[in-house]
């Protein structure tokens, strides 16, 4: 689409040096109107003549008899900006009007980031709210929004924030037990839900146990959760190391329902320990 000054440069030129688009000038225009609102211009003189209605990505062209009134319906105006409002012919009148986002929220645009992290996280999870109306112009005034993050276990965050420059937006903390949050935006009677996946956190508290098992030692962890409880999934790596002397053994196990066990040679005075990821458990002396 060629710009809208490209296709009437006569027109731009006149109002860079004249106040042709001044109100006035023989046409009468209203200052201001609600984007997607009827409305009117009113010319003067009399005889057959053309009206232009020139805006961002809109061009408006009416044939029209000067000296009367002509209405434009509902919905002819939509994208919000300055227009620039002329009659042809060489009848020189000119005008302007602005066209304004409606106040009424029709579309809530949410981003929310994550779409999944560990529970107890502070400020873990982020959302922002873009506000707009039925023709999908940002809304510039300042509107409530009310963001709200609730979980299967019946925790819920409720805050409430007003838009700046037509954004509004939040951090919120992750909630101390896993599973899926909904995470909900709503201005007015509109609203958008986004799905939050919490899962476990880091084990916490890492306990083994051992018992003889032959030539060998038998370890075993305790079911393994992170620090508010959770059990943390199957297949995370568990590392049981045992030293004697000069030797190191090492053997990494995936937890299975819950747990991780292993046997190892049942060296006297062997030290054992556990571990998952950096987070130690506890040690072990065997057969001192």
């Amino acid at each position: 689409m060629r710009p809208v000054r490209a296709l009437f440069p006569a027109v731009f030129a006149a109002c860079s040096v004249l106040p042709l688009c001044a109100q006035g000038g023989g046409l009468s225009v209203p200052k201001s109107i609600e984007a997607g609102s009827a409305f009117s211009v009113q010319s003067s003189g009399s005889g057959p003549g053309t009206i232009y209605i020139v805006g961002p990505g809109q061009v408006l062209k009416r044939d029209v008899q000067l000296g009367q009134q002509v209405d434009f319906a509902a919905g002819t105006l939509y994208n919000a900006g300055h227009y620039v409002v002329f009659t042809g012919g060489g009848s020189g009148q000119s005008g302007s009007l602005d066209v304004v986002p409606a106040n009424k929220p029709a579309d809530v645009g949410f981003l929310a980031r994550p779409s999944r992290l560990p529970v107890g996280l502070r400020d873990g999870i982020t959302g922002a709210v873009y506000l707009s109306d039925a023709y999908k112009n940002l809304i510039m005034t300042p509107t409530p929004v009310t963001f709200q993050l609730s979980t299967p276990a019946g925790s819920v965050q409720t805050r409430s924030i007003t838009t700046r420059n037509g954004a509004a937006w939040i951090a919120m903390d992750s909630s101390p037990k896993e599973g899926a949050a909904q995470f909900v935006a709503r201005a007015g009677d509109i609203s958008a839900t986004r799905v939050i996946g919490q899962v476990p956190g880091d084990p916490c508290g890492l306990q083994m146990t051992a018992k003889p098992a032959g030539q060998k030692v038998e370890l075993e962890t305790a079911p393994v959760k992170d620090c508010s409880g959770n059990a943390v999934p199957d297949g995370t790596i568990v590392t049981f190391t045992e030293t004697h002397g000069d030797a190191q053994t090492t053997v990494d196990v995936p937890l299975k329902r819950g747990v991780a066990k292993v046997e190892m040679p049942a060296y006297p005075g062997a030290t054992i320990t556990v571990a998952s990821g950096v987070v130690l458990g506890n040690q072990i002396r065997w057969g001192r």
